[in-house]
């Protein structure tokens, strides 16, 4: 299937704000949401050192843009004073009260989320899309389940008052708010339609991506912990980013900032293998040499260059604590822009001969920890020299 070939919008690109493109055959950026509430003494110091330093680092593992919750009018000039700090573009999330979104925009956050439904009369908007404009900042409209228009709300499961499914309800507010934008001649719009069932999700997305070239920002919302988050956010965008829907993801977790970015990493990565094991499906039924096969760029938009780590589970033969090893490297290893294998290894049985096709690998046997290459073992070391050894040969190939 082809890939849908949404309209462009450019995020940032202004005063210290790095420029995201989205849309056409651009790559799908990965974002992520601050988990906290700032104030203006935890930008101050050494706090803001750290601050910015993680910013730096979610940035560098693949984050590329980066939304704050936007409470009132002092969290927007706290929020305004860190777009100054750093790099990576910063979205200001905005509910009930349009002004902090026209205060948002007079610093360098480089776009805002509103919820029409929730914002305010038609005048409150054309000003905040007004200065939008004027300001070359994007906006993206949000469309909850839980926040629909009262009428689509009375509607949704009601057949006699012309019932709509929860999927049909959020693309016709959907698409009821980009015409508010159309009237208004604003264009650097995207969309999302959040629900916390994988179904309603899907379909939302498919029916507004069949309707609109704008592009959509998607994921499902409130997913949970870590691995029932994970697990329904899969499910969701894999069906969605193999149809060609979607320029923006967002794995919502109750976890870390870091787990949603490397959980988008994962499913882009998964979406684009199954891209191409479909194209060599259907290249091999239509008798074409897999050689002869050239990935789309439905496939291109997917691809990232970076570290796959192969760790084995564990078990009662472990000889090495492949969980906290991981846990540790993680952050590291996804910062990489090299397109290695790392294996994390916990014993004999899957060391070096089931890893060996790793460019880097790590296991343990006794009191002993062995690094090796491509199933040849490099070093010999004991246990506590583990991760100095370690981050020894990963620099060798990162340089």
């Amino acid at each position: 299937m082809s890939a849908r070939i949404s309209k462009i919008v450019t995020i940032g690109g202004f005063d210290n704000v790095e420029a995201v493109t989205l849309g056409g055959d651009n790559p799908v950026v990965i974002q992520t949401m601050w988990k906290d509430r700032l104030s203006f003494s935890d930008l101050a110091g050494s706090a803001g050192e750290g601050i910015v330093a993680r910013i730096h680092r979610l940035k560098a593992m693949g984050c590329g843009l980066l939304r704050f919750a936007v409470p009132d009018i002092e969290a927007a000039e706290v929020q305004g004073q860190l777009a100054a700090m750093v790099s990576l573009p910063l979205v200001a999330d905005i509910h009930f009260d349009y002004k902090i979104a026209l205060r948002c925009m007079d610093f360098p956050i480089a776009k805002i989320r509103i919820n029409p439904g929730n914002i305010g009369s038609r005048e409150k908007v054309r000003q905040v899309l007004e200065k939008a404009a004027k300001s070359n900042i994007p906006i993206r409209i949000g469309v909850n389940a839980g926040s629909l228009p009262l009428d689509l709300r009375k509607r949704v499961g009601e057949p006699s008052s012309g019932g709509l499914d929860r999927a049909e309800a959020l693309a016709e507010a959907a698409e009821r708010e980009l015409a508010i934008f159309k009237e208004f001649d604003f264009n650097a719009v995207l969309v999302s339609m959040k629900a916390s069932g994988v179904a309603d999700t899907i379909r939302a997305n498919r029916i507004l991506a069949g309707r609109t070239d704008v592009p959509l920002h998607i994921g499902v919302t409130e997913a949970g912990p870590l691995v029932a988050g994970v697990t329904r956010n899969a499910a969701a965008l894999l069906t969605l980013l193999a149809e060609g829907i979607g320029d923006t993801v967002r794995v919502s977790l109750s976890d870390t900032m870091e787990n949603e970015v490397i959980a988008g990493r994962e499913i882009l990565g998964a979406a684009a293998e199954l891209m191409t094991a479909a194209e060599l499906m259907t290249a091999e039924l239509a008798g074409v040499s897999s050689a002869d096969v050239v990935s789309g760029a439905d496939v291109n938009r997917l691809r990232r260059n970076g570290v796959t780590i192969v760790s084995c589970p564990r078990c009662g033969r472990h000889g090495f604590d492949t969980h906290g090893f991981t846990a540790r490297w993680l952050p590291v290893l996804y910062s990489m822009d090299q397109s290695i294998t790392v294996a994390v290894m916990g014993c004999a049985v899957n060391g070096p001969e089931e890893a060996k096709h790793a460019d880097l690998g790590i296991t343990g046997a006794g009191d002993k920890v062995l690094i090796f290459r491509h199933g040849k073992v490099i070093r010999t070391i004991a246990a506590g020299e583990a991760d100095k050894a370690f981050e020894e040969e990963l620099e060798k190939i990162r340089n």
